[in-house]
């Protein structure tokens, strides 16, 4: 992140600057909005992503069985998807 920063610091900081904005007080809550990003995160398989957005979860109160409902709402949409496209190798 440090090279990242030094060799492009204006599109580094655009992309802190974006992350923060989208979850800054706003009309859906601050946990939710961790735990739609810890989703993300699983869909992604960021390990980064995962750790800091679960971090953060936690410190805004999430519970254990939200963020296990999370992951498990992350792993079956993209199993649904997987499902409905697979149905075209049935034609």
């Amino acid at each position: 992140m440090r090279n990242l920063a030094a060799l492009a610091p204006e599109a580094i900081n655009a992309c802190v600057a974006c992350d923060r904005a989208a979850v800054a007080d706003g009309a859906i809550p601050r946990t939710y909005e961790e735990l739609i990003a810890l989703g993300v995160a699983c869909t992604t398989q960021c390990p980064y992503c995962i750790e800091l957005r679960t971090n953060s979860a936690r410190t805004l109160g999430a519970s254990e069985p939200e963020l296990a409902e999370t992951v498990l709402v992350a792993a079956a949409l993209p199993a649904g998807g997987a499902i409905t496209h697979g149905t075209h190798a049935l034609k």
